[in-house]
């Protein structure tokens, strides 16, 4: 374990102006806390704290962060207090400790929307102040180093929610050692054999062909000299883990994999910058499409550098990235480079970014989403890779690799997004779908009364547009939910001889925890929430009543004792709907939907007229409704159609196909239901489905009782 003398010497090597006194007594502080606690190793417990304190030097932090780091398990495992820590470090540290602990009770790794939840508290902690995620990444990075102590399950889930959360989030913040560095341990883990095989390759790639490492590195030295270029030269084979992901996107085994080894030059200026990266194209052949400027187009958490390959001794592929001795201090430290200390003065690096505006940007309209979109674009924007496409003004925009068209629109601005119709990429019009590249120039082409459309969500990649298209089609939606919502609380609240009232329907939106009722009926009218389920929380003790099977004979009540019950084929009305019957010599009486087109004949004739309604309670599943529905006509997906609708425990009854054309099939398809709420829980999974052009209920006046 470090002592503290020695600690406060790291310090003093980038900070000699820290607080010494401030570090001694947090060190002792935290020694006396963890007295008697020790690791799974059998270490003392406090050689943690110190070793993550250490590892934080790396970054050149300042005092307070590296206090926090010594005490940052004191409130979680000790008799420590939050207001002991601030009467004794004051309240900075003592903020940054309760921030920390907070994160470590942070399940990430569990499933649904309580890990999305759990996501927007650390985006939360992020907000308030980051030094709380450097912190939690060098504790995270220590575990990893000395994991081999834990038993193996825990070590597998630490290792799947490192590679999963914390090596994404250390590389979306810059800290790029860190990221593979966390990579690499997780990788040693999970799939020990995969990387031993690959450094059982390396050895035998040194054994063939000599250290190219140090030959390459001796060639760029050799023409940067010759030019007259001042620069340091470093190379290294890269991790094992970045070679095996390599090889899985690429499906290319060892032999056949390019780039493994990587390259750095560090200057003094960015005109040295642009002045080597000649020298090396013009001593190496240029690999096509691998070169990227990340100097006049700086990623969102500071990085610049110029990165290029080519292929170097023996035909082999290296990458080369070239940069200011300043700009290799932000890629070493990322966001984190805006506490550097250089000197004991706060380190002026003019390609640090600023970390409120950073995470302000990556949080950037996440607050009006739903768990499980939150924690969507949270991952989009952490394993994002970048491209750079330009305006036809000029402007830049920086995107997800992946993006498209419409990512750019709505990184434009939310409008025009809405009200995209086309676009064209270098002048020439390009599907909405098309994947954008580095460097294309992009003009979106709009119009008024355009909408946003479902097929959108599938189209985009960037979090900020799937937001954007979700909640306009949810306001979209929203007036027909609640015109649907309020029929289905009406024929709710009947079945148990109740009215829908704004008053009831207020109160059970009040029980929920919604806004109002138009919330509440906008939910009824989507299937986010049953009518009955309304019913239930208003009138508990008329659930058993409502719950109580209908005779499947006399369904209705209305009529009289020996009088037969039909639904009329040309309406199909359910359980749910206001109906009406009309009497049939030889037929008994045949129920109409009350809004039936085919009622209009018996308008004169007033003595045939029923008064019916649906009985209260549960139907059985043996009311027919016909569907019109038009399918894209694709492999597999009448089946996906047949299975949606038996995954609502809804039933075939009959299928015909009415229309062909090579890109649609329109058929007819009878379903057996329960009621009106069972109908449109079949029509809402149905037209969620990206396969389904269109459906709606089919009716046919030409079909007579």
């Amino acid at each position: 374990m470090i002592d503290v003398e020695d600690l406060i010497a790291l310090v003093r090597n980038y900070n000699p102006r820290c607080n010494a006194d401030l570090i001694r007594r947090a060190y002792a502080y935290g020694m006396k806390m963890h007295e008697g606690q020790f690791r799974k190793s059998g270490e003392p417990y406090f050689s943690h704290p110190v070793a993550v304190a250490a590892i934080l030097t790396e970054q050149r932090l300042d005092d307070a962060t590296i206090v926090t780091a010594l005490l940052h398990d004191t409130i979680e495992d000790t008799r420590s207090t939050y207001s002991e820590i601030n009467e004794l470090f004051g309240s900075d540290v003592a903020e940054l400790v309760d921030g920390v602990t907070k994160l470590t009770n942070l399940q990430l790794s569990s499933a649904g929307s309580q890990q999305a939840e759990n996501f927007r508290k650390l985006f939360m902690a992020m907000s308030k102040d980051l030094r709380v995620i450097l912190v939690k990444l060098g504790d995270r990075l220590h575990n990893m180093r000395t994991i081999r102590s834990m038993k193996v399950e825990k070590q597998a889930q630490k290792a799947r929610e490192t590679m999963e959360i914390f090596a994404p989030l250390a590389g979306r913040m810059g800290m790029q050692w860190m990221r593979e560095e966390l990579e690499d341990l997780s990788f040693k883990v999970l799939n020990p054999e995969a990387r031993n095989s690959i450094l059982r390759r390396y050895l035998t790639l040194q054994r063939e062909s000599g250290d190219v490492v140090h030959k390459i590195t001796g060639d760029i030295r050799h023409e940067l000299e010759r030019a007259s270029i001042e620069a340091d030269v470093y190379g290294r084979a890269k991790k094992p883990y970045s070679i095996w992901r390599k090889m899985q996107e690429k499906d290319l085994a060892f032999s056949r994999l390019s780039d493994i080894y990587g390259f750095r030059v560090i200057c003094g200026s960015v005109a040295d910058c642009y002045r080597i990266l000649g020298v090396i194209h013009q001593r190496w052949r240029a690999v096509p499409g691998r070169f990227k400027d990340y100097i006049s187009q700086p990623k969102s958490n500071g990085y610049r550098s110029i990165h290029t390959t080519v292929s170097g001794r023996d035909g082999k592929r290296v990458e080369v990235q070239i940069r200011t001795r300043e700009m290799h201090e932000v890629a070493e430290a990322g966001v984190a480079a805006h506490w550097s200390y250089r000197e004991g003065v706060r380190s002026k690096n003019p390609f640090s970014v600023d970390p409120a505006k950073w995470i302000a940007n990556l949080t950037e309209r996440l607050d009006e989403e739903d768990h499980e979109e939150f924690l969507e674009n949270v991952k989009l924007e952490m394993y994002s890779d970048q491209v750079f496409c330009f305006s036809p003004k000029g402007d830049v925009i920086q995107l997800p690799r992946g993006a498209t068209p419409l990512d750019f629109a709505y990184a434009i601005h939310t409008r025009i997004g809405n009200s995209t119709v086309s676009a064209k990429i270098d002048g020439i019009r390009v599907p909405l779908w098309t994947r954008l590249k580095n460097g294309q120039s992009v003009e979106i082409i709009t119009a008024e009364g355009q909408r946003p459309q479902a097929s959108w969500i599938d189209v985009v990649a960037t979090g900020r547009a799937k937001a954007a298209i979700r909640r306009s089609l949810r306001a979209e939606d929203r007036g027909r939910f609640v015109k649907l919502g309020h029929e289905l609380a009406r024929a709710a609240f009947d079945h148990v001889g109740k009215k829908s009232s704004d008053k009831a329907l207020r109160t059970a939106a009040k029980m929920m925890g919604l806004a109002d009722e138009e919330d509440l009926l906008a939910r009824l009218g989507s299937a986010e929430v049953a009518a009955r389920k309304v019913v239930e929380l208003l009138y508990p003790e008329l659930s058993m009543a409502q719950a109580e099977e209908v005779d499947v004979q006399r369904p209705v009540v209305g009529l009289a004792p020996d009088q037969s019950l039909k639904r009329a084929p040309c309406c199909q009305p359910l359980p749910g709907e206001r109906i009406v019957g009309i009497t049939y010599r030889g037929k008994g009486v045949v129920a109409h939907a009350i809004d039936c087109p085919g009622l209009a004949e018996f308008e004169s004739q007033t003595e045939r007229w029923v008064d019916l309604h649906w009985k209260s309670g549960r139907h059985a599943a043996v009311h027919s409704v016909t569907c019109d529905i038009t399918i894209s006509n694709d492999a597999g997906v009448l089946g996906r159609i047949c299975t949606l609708i038996g995954e609502q425990k809804a039933n075939i009854s009959d299928l015909r196909f009415t229309d062909r054309k090579p890109d649609f099939y329109r058929l007819i398809v009878d379903v057996d239901l329960r009621d009106v709420e069972h109908l449109h829980k079949v029509m809402t999974a149905l037209e969620a489905e990206t396969d389904v052009a269109q459906i709606s209920r089919h009716r046919d006046l030409s079909r007579k009782p």
